[in-house]
């Protein structure tokens, strides 16, 4: 095999590298953004509940027992 041969499967394989780079790379972007949504739309609300399940409680037992 002559040199041009062999620089032309190396300049290939180059390419082909880097597009599996680009590829992962916006996976990863994916998979970050897919964490972020997932906390802003269920640990958060789970953190407000800790504030707002006692202030239901509290109301609720103010209610039945009568006084405020």
């Amino acid at each position: 095999m002559d040199d041009t041969a062999l620089q032309e499967k190396l300049n290939a394989l180059d390419e082909k590298i880097n597009a599996v780079y680009i590829s992962v790379e916006k996976t990863r972007k994916y998979f970050l953004v897919t964490m972020i949504v997932t906390v802003v739309v269920f640990v958060l609300p789970l953190i407000g509940l800790l504030f707002a399940i006692p202030a239901f409680l509290s109301s609720l037992n103010a209610v039945t027992t009568g006084g405020f």
